[in-house]
């Protein structure tokens, strides 16, 4: 045997020494946009904000934007604004990060996860269905990966049984579904600036929406309860201080410029690994969904058969690793399985410690077996692998499909 066809694992050479494209990517378009801010002294909520709401606004294809401090406040303002109150039902994925369900928490509501589409991780419209009780108020599908979740599915139910969708697009930057960009096939979306998005400003949040008393509800949420032209010292509803700070925007301003072709890049070399790793025995890739124009791609994702390549998922993984592939398993567990959860309702109610005590909740026997199944075969690559020149993706790819081949090895 080669010493290059023997697994890096057990002594080969890695199949893959690429230097992989850093993140954040920044050049000298956000040091200008930032000393600018800096030097004019304004740097509170003003011009480069709303620059950068409109520019996203049109990124996105969105009639109005609203910017706040980050992605999870984001979530929280689309709730609050569409009306979501102490003991509403909100049905949410279990396959996401926190945020999706624990915002629901925060303002009181009640998270109720519906399994999601084993062929798209997204939510799985069948199973919301079922889920639907005379309390249900809301549905946040999330767009996993930037692969938009059946949203004209998903808004024929949400009709049917008068129920407002929210979506969470903090992956899908971009994504379009028939030229249609996410966050505007609901009622509102929400997306998120944080370190790792392919967007971003170290943090910041954005809900775009194309109804404008929305998003002038959601506006005086963000800014202390003022109204659209009220005085200062006018506060007429309940608001808080979620403002994005004028270097943010100057940060996210310069980030928006390459936001397109960097998408088209990640949309391409995707596409090549799809290509490689089609009809690999012991890979699965999630569906193709033409009507899907456009995707953001956070991550490239696929799925495992352990036993076809008797190996385990994390196994497989570490493998890769050694190869030089930055794989990880990504979401490990269901949402409810975490803590906030399953001792939320356990000992005297507290805001923080146990949130649901005392309502009657309990998250104990909960089970998405498609998530579940999820969560222990799934293997991420990161975004900025993505933005990679064509070789070194074929080279991954090799990697790839070299674990898979010998991945009996590994046992």
């Amino acid at each position: 045997m080669s010493n290059s066809s023997q697994l890096a694992l057990r002594g080969g050479l890695p199949a893959c020494t690429v230097d992989w494209p850093m993140w954040p990517v920044f050049d000298g378009t956000e040091r200008r946009l930032l000393l600018e801010t800096l030097n004019s002294g304004k740097w509170w909520f003003g011009e480069k904000v709303r620059q950068f709401e409109a520019d996203f606004s049109t990124f996105q294809g969105a009639r109005f934007s609203v910017s706040c401090t980050n992605g999870t406040a984001a979530i929280e303002m689309a709730l609050k604004g569409l009306g979501v109150v102490e003991g509403d039902e909100v049905i949410v994925p279990p396959y996401s990060f926190i945020a999706t369900a624990s915002a629901v928490a925060m303002v009181g509501a009640i998270p109720v996860f519906a399994d999601i589409d084993p062929e798209t991780l997204c939510l799985d419209p069948a199973d919301v269905e079922r889920k639907i009780t005379p309390r249900t108020k809301a549905i946040i599908p999330v767009h996993v990966a930037g692969y938009i979740a059946d949203m004209p599915r998903l808004g024929a139910i949400a009709q049917q049984h008068n129920l407002q969708i929210m979506e969470d697009a903090a992956h899908a930057w971009g994504s379009q579904w028939e030229g249609r960009g996410a966050g505007v096939l609901g009622r509102c979306g929400t997306f998120s600036f944080q370190v790792s998005k392919n967007i971003t400003a170290g943090e910041g949040g954005i809900l775009v929406t194309d109804d404008e008393a929305l998003a002038d509800l959601c506006r005086s949420y963000t800014h202390c309860g003022r109204r659209k032209h009220s005085a200062w010292y006018d506060h007429d509803y309940l608001g808080s201080n979620l403002r994005l700070t004028e270097f943010q925007a100057a940060v996210l301003l310069a980030q928006l410029t390459r936001a397109e072709e960097q998408l088209l890049r990640r949309q391409a070399n995707a596409a090549l690994i799809d290509k490689a790793l089609s009809g690999v025995a012991g890979l699965r890739l999630l569906k193709p969904e033409p009507r899907m124009t456009r995707r953001s791609y956070h991550m490239y994702i696929f799925r495992l058969d352990e036993a076809l390549l008797g190996t385990s998922r994390d196994r497989f993984i570490e493998a890769l690793n050694a190869e030089g592939v930055p794989a990880s398993k990504g979401w490990y567990r269901p949402l409810y399985r975490n803590g906030i959860f399953q001792q939320g309702a356990t000992g005297a109610a507290h805001a923080i410690t146990a949130p649901f005590a005392g309502k009657g909740i309990s998250y104990a026997d909960v089970n998405c077996p498609v998530c579940e199944q999820v969560c222990r075969d799934v293997v991420w690559l990161p975004q900025n692998v993505l933005l990679a020149e064509e070789a070194g993706i074929l080279a991954l790819a090799a990697a790839i499909q070299k674990v898979a081949a010998r991945a009996h090895e590994l046992s």
